[in-house]
């Protein structure tokens, strides 16, 4: 797949939670995991852990939204059911990303919303978890910019593997003193 993503959250008070999309985020490949704001203990996040995301994907906390550093070029999507926002299955996801979440019980705030450069929901009669939400955007993402076939007009698995790909030939690039 090409590109990067990571994942957060604003103001998570539940271990378990975080846990729980940190492993789901190690599990996707994320490039990193970030909190904002968080009243959870970093250790206690550790329990749920179980594929010991923490040793293998950078973790950044933040005190507030204004400390929050993204890489250069990285779009922040904020994850919310407002108004406005795109229903996931319609959203083309940046090659480079961050997707942060809200509190288990609550949203975003207003000024993480007008930070985003998207925001997005997952088209359903009402919120689920934080980690379940995370893990569904992480695996949009993963069958939206892999490399699979397409999806047969009948029931059960693909008829045709997925092709090899093939490097294309080799380019010279002339410099200035081959064309003069």
């Amino acid at each position: 797949m090409r590109g990067y993503f990571g994942i957060g959250v604003e103001g998570i008070s539940k271990e378990q939670n975080v846990g729980n999309l940190v492993r789901s985020a190690h599990a996707f490949g994320a490039g990193f995991f970030f909190t904002i704001a968080p009243s959870v203990d970093v250790k206690a996040m550790r329990v749920s852990d179980t594929s010991g995301a923490f040793d293998h994907v950078p973790y950044y906390q933040y005190e507030s939204i204004g400390e929050l550093s993204l890489p250069k070029g990285c779009r922040l999507v904020g994850i919310e059911l407002i108004k406005d926002s795109v229903d996931l299955p319609c959203f083309r996801h940046p090659v480079r990303a961050a997707y942060v979440l809200g509190p288990e019980m609550g949203s975003l705030s207003q000024e993480m919303v007008a930070r985003c450069d998207h925001i997005v929901k997952i088209p359903m009669k009402f919120c689920v978890n934080v980690g379940v939400a995370g893990a569904l955007v992480m695996y949009d993402r993963m069958i939206s910019m892999g490399r699979f076939v397409d999806r047969p007009v009948s029931e059960g698995g693909p008829a045709e593997p997925v092709p090899v790909h093939v490097q294309g030939h080799r380019r010279r690039i002339r410099s200035k003193k081959d064309v003069a």
